[in-house]
């Protein structure tokens, strides 16, 4: 609950998240290159193809993240306001929204 009265985490608490991202980001990189090269080399491999959108939205979803780390803005709940938990933090970082913020949407049909 302390996190929730804070209104941003702390430089060295961002940098312990870039370095998550960054490894994130990297694996990412070349899981893409490879279901790209399996959908290139495949023929009309649909399943490659959309493994490889997938994974490229994500890559977009972290380096967003990491643009919200430059601007000190990042683990904060786009629609309360709220720190999001550092422990879904660590399992989503690219989270934009707390659980709860997630479920309220989903129940309004937004997302």
């Amino acid at each position: 609950m302390a996190e929730e009265l804070k209104n941003r985490y702390s430089d060295e608490e961002l940098a312990e998240f870039k370095t998550i991202i960054e490894e994130m980001l990297s694996k990412a990189k070349a899981e893409y290159n490879t279901y790209r090269e399996l959908a290139r080399s495949g023929g009309a491999n649909d399943v490659a193809s959309q493994l490889a959108q997938r994974q490229y939205k994500f890559i977009q979803n972290l380096e967003a993240a990491l643009v919200r780390i430059e601007n000190k803005t990042y683990g904060v709940c786009r629609v309360t306001g709220k720190l999001i938990p550092k422990e879904r933090l660590r399992l989503v970082p690219h989270a934009t929204l707390t659980v709860e913020a997630k479920e309220m949407l989903a129940k309004q049909g937004k997302n």
